[in-house]
């Protein structure tokens, strides 16, 4: 398993993993762990520069809907058990601007995603390692 080290994090980069070794495998299918439980599995991920994210389908969580995760809130990985961890909460996580597959590309709702998780929305965590 591994987490990022908060030591070297300066600012929310929504779109930026926290540690540049996750982008060593394909996340496609792995678990995603909420801070309080698991969320769903993922459908599909991105490592490009500034621009990397998580679609995770919720499954029956929350009747199937996909949701948007920013790699920057990915928190941390276990690649032998197939899981990615997200600081956030569950009920964040369901309350997050709904996604489709014409939004992965719009500017205008990446930048409403970035700002509901990022320091100060409504979906960011204080997460006391940061």
């Amino acid at each position: 398993m591994t987490f990022s080290n908060s030591a070297t994090a300066t600012r929310w980069q929504p779109w930026t993993y926290q540690d540049p070794s996750w982008h060593s495998a394909d996340l496609t299918g792995y678990k995603v762990q909420a801070i309080d439980g698991e969320i769903g599995k993922v459908d599909k991920d991105t490592f490009d520069i500034d621009n990397s994210y998580l679609v995770v389908d919720t499954g029956p969580w929350i009747f199937g809907r996909k949701v948007m995760l920013p790699a920057g809130v990915v928190s941390g990985m276990d690649h032998q058990n197939k899981i990615v961890f997200v600081a956030r909460t569950k009920k964040l996580i369901e309350a997050s601007p709904e996604f489709t597959d014409e939004l992965h590309e719009d500017f205008t709702y990446r930048e409403g995603l970035g700002t509901y998780y990022g320091e100060d929305g409504a979906g960011w965590y204080a997460n006391p390692g940061r």
